[in-house]
């Protein structure tokens, strides 16, 4: 009983991550970054930190407990934007990120790189 639960929930992680990379790839070829950055480990990092239109030294941020928290949104906020999307999405890239990472790269909302002034 408890191997069948352990199963379901495992295919459940992996079908959540699959989506999740087919949705992040999209992302990138959208905002016109090769699609497999999306599943490089920090080099992931750093081209989102390109397409949201931030400095690298964000990255380091990203190490700092409780700091990488500020960051974290600040940086779902800047990529809603990109795609021309609002707060609220924001929220739902924050809390709901598998079905809002789909919404994002399968809708027709082109990317806008943002100015630097945000």
């Amino acid at each position: 009983m408890i191997f069948a639960v352990l199963g379901a929930y495992l295919l459940l992680l992996i079908a959540i991550a699959i989506i999740s990379i087919i949705a992040s790839w999209k992302i990138y070829t959208k905002a016109g970054q090769p699609g497999w950055a999306s599943i490089v480990p920090i080099y992931n990092l750093i081209i989102l930190l390109e397409i949201i239109r931030k400095p690298w030294w964000w990255l380091l941020m990203l190490m700092i407990p409780l700091v990488n928290i500020y960051f974290l949104v600040v940086m779902m906020d800047r990529l809603a934007k990109s795609f021309g999307k609002n707060s609220g999405f924001t929220v739902g890239l924050i809390f709901l990120g598998p079905i809002f990472y789909l919404i994002l790269a399968f809708d027709g909302s082109p990317y806008t790189p943002l100015d630097d002034q945000r």
